[in-house]
């Protein structure tokens, strides 16, 4: 039953992204001219929003150079300057391109619920010369419920072009939640937002998720910041709290019902369904933890139990849990064990941005860092990477360190989080590839049990090449590797390829 409804549910999710994709094209094309009779007057360009919208976009264009004609902009709802739902913001001549929804808003503009009926651009005219005549053009797109984060793209462009491997943290908190830091005069307050991206600028990072618990008030935030730090892609996300567990939910700014064991949201399947319509991916936290007094859900004990088809990661580093009894991995590896593809990521879960120290209970940012195998540092890019499994964990943070490995037979090949068919004798050649990890050794896993690997797995140099052969017997199995330090201690963990499956 859970199954049908869960492909139902991706049926539903495919329909609402096919429609978000058309939403890339302009909902309106509005055009218009000023000229010298304008000049120091304000005109308002009037248009109707549908019911059912829930953000507005807008991009407007004209030639200030050919005439130095200057036109400023602002917005205004249904009511007006005179009702409640009226003014919506003024941003003169400093915006072309602004967004409003009920979350966020660009800077210059209010966040608020998008009331159907007759909404204004209002053009402000301060110098229009005498013989002028100047054209402008505006896009506008209606959002709708369930669109995923990135959309329209007009508003998410790539931060950067082209493969390669993409290194973040995926479970951080701010003031929005339960971030706490020094202020000025040493006073414990809560940590603002910019403080976060800030360090993980420091950290040399690619993407962060902001992860506070069961809120998207960070969303405005992070409107107001993705400008500047053009360099470092903002995630949005939010820790599922629960008395019966954590998860995280990427990719979606809308609130979403968390209230587990509540009769509108009876148990955790209801949250993953409801995720799955907002196009969100669902990371469980960590799994092993104690749950009680101290921190109440922490453990991941939902009843009944979720549809772990429904679940796309599993975070199997958090903080410095790495390697001790509260490690993820011995979760993570059930979960395959019974034959589900859930990509294994990590997370700091830090909650004080200006920490350099890492010591367990106070993570820094970046420790560990999640890598993406991308085609682009942007929003679908990376989420996608996640739920294709082309991930490995750099347990430290490295921030170098990289762990890539492929597995080919009867000239078929599979990366991390791929498939490979392979026939029962057939041999399956597995080649690692791991730099910047000298003095530290592969360990190759099949199904949770050791492989043996040629000289102890032991990494020759900072380009270290291995390889392993292993003989198919035809049935189902998943294949990962990680890379240990000379005391052990883990570095790297890579995502499955999968035999069979």
């Amino acid at each position: 039953m859970r199954r049908h409804l869960a492909l139902l549910l991706l049926a539903l999710a495919a329909a609402s992204l096919a429609h978000a994709d058309a939403a890339d094209k302009p909902d309106l094309n509005l055009h218009g001219e000023v000229t010298g009779k304008d000049n120091q007057t304000y005109r308002p360009v009037p248009f109707d929003v549908p019911a059912g919208t829930t953000r507005i976009t807008v991009q407007f264009d004209y030639d200030n150079k050919t005439d130095h004609t200057t036109i400023d902009l602002g917005l205004l709802g249904p009511d007006g300057f005179r009702g409640q739902d009226g003014f919506r913001g003024w941003s003169g001549g400093t915006k072309r391109l602004f967004t409003v929804s009920a979350t966020d808003a660009t800077p210059s503009y209010l966040p608020g619920a998008i009331r159907p009926g007759r909404w204004q651009l209002l053009l402000g005219l301060p110098n229009v010369r005498p013989n002028a005549r100047t054209a402008y053009d505006i896009k506008i797109w209606f959002g709708h419920a369930g669109d995923p984060a990135w959309k329209p793209d007009v508003l998410n462009p790539p931060l950067r072009e082209g493969t390669a491997w993409y290194r973040g943290d995926l479970h951080m908190h701010t003031a929005h939640s339960d971030g706490q830091c020094d202020s000025q005069s040493g006073k414990r307050v809560s940590c603002p937002l910019f403080l976060t991206v800030q360090s993980a600028v420091a950290k040399h990072l690619d993407f962060i998720a902001i992860t506070d618990h069961n809120t998207v008030s960070h969303i405005n935030a992070m409107r107001e910041l993705q400008p500047y730090f053009d360099q470092l892609l903002l995630i949005p996300g939010r820790e599922i709290t629960t008395f019966t567990g954590h998860a995280n939910l990427f990719g979606s700014t809308e609130p979403l019902d968390f209230r587990v064991g509540s009769k509108e949201v009876p148990d955790w399947n209801a949250v993953a369904d409801a995720g799955a319509r907002l196009h969100g991916l669902l990371s469980i936290n960590h799994a092993i933890r104690p749950s009680g007094e101290i921190c109440m859900g922490c453990g991941w004990t939902p009843k009944p139990a979720i549809d772990m088809h429904e679940v796309q990661a599993v975070e199997i580093v958090n903080d410095s849990d790495a390697g001790s009894d509260l490690s993820g991995i011995p979760f993570w590896e059930q979960q395959l064990n019974a034959g589900y593809r859930v990509t294994g990521i990590g997370g700091s879960d830090n909650h004080n941005a200006t920490a350099t120290e890492a010591r367990p209970g106070s993570s820094t940012i970046g420790r560990p860092t999640t890598v993406v195998h991308a085609d682009a540092l942007s929003m679908p890019a990376i989420l996608e990477g996640v739920r294709a499994g082309h991930v490995f964990v750099d347990v430290q943070g490295s921030g170098d360190r990289v762990l890539e490995y492929r597995a080919s037979s009867a000239g078929n090949e599979a990366a991390m989080g791929d498939s490979l068919k392979v026939k029962a004798g057939e041999v399956v050649r597995v080649v690692i590839h791991a730099t910047h990890a000298a003095d530290g050794h592969a360990v190759a896993v099949l199904d949770g049990k050791p492989l043996p690997l040629p000289a102890d797995g032991k990494l020759a140099g900072d380009d270290a090449k291995l390889s392993l052969d292993w003989t198919s017997d035809g049935k189902p199995h998943w294949l990962r590797v990680e890379v240990r330090g000379a005391d052990n201690l883990p570095w790297l963990y890579g995502n499955p390829i999968y035999v069979n499956r």
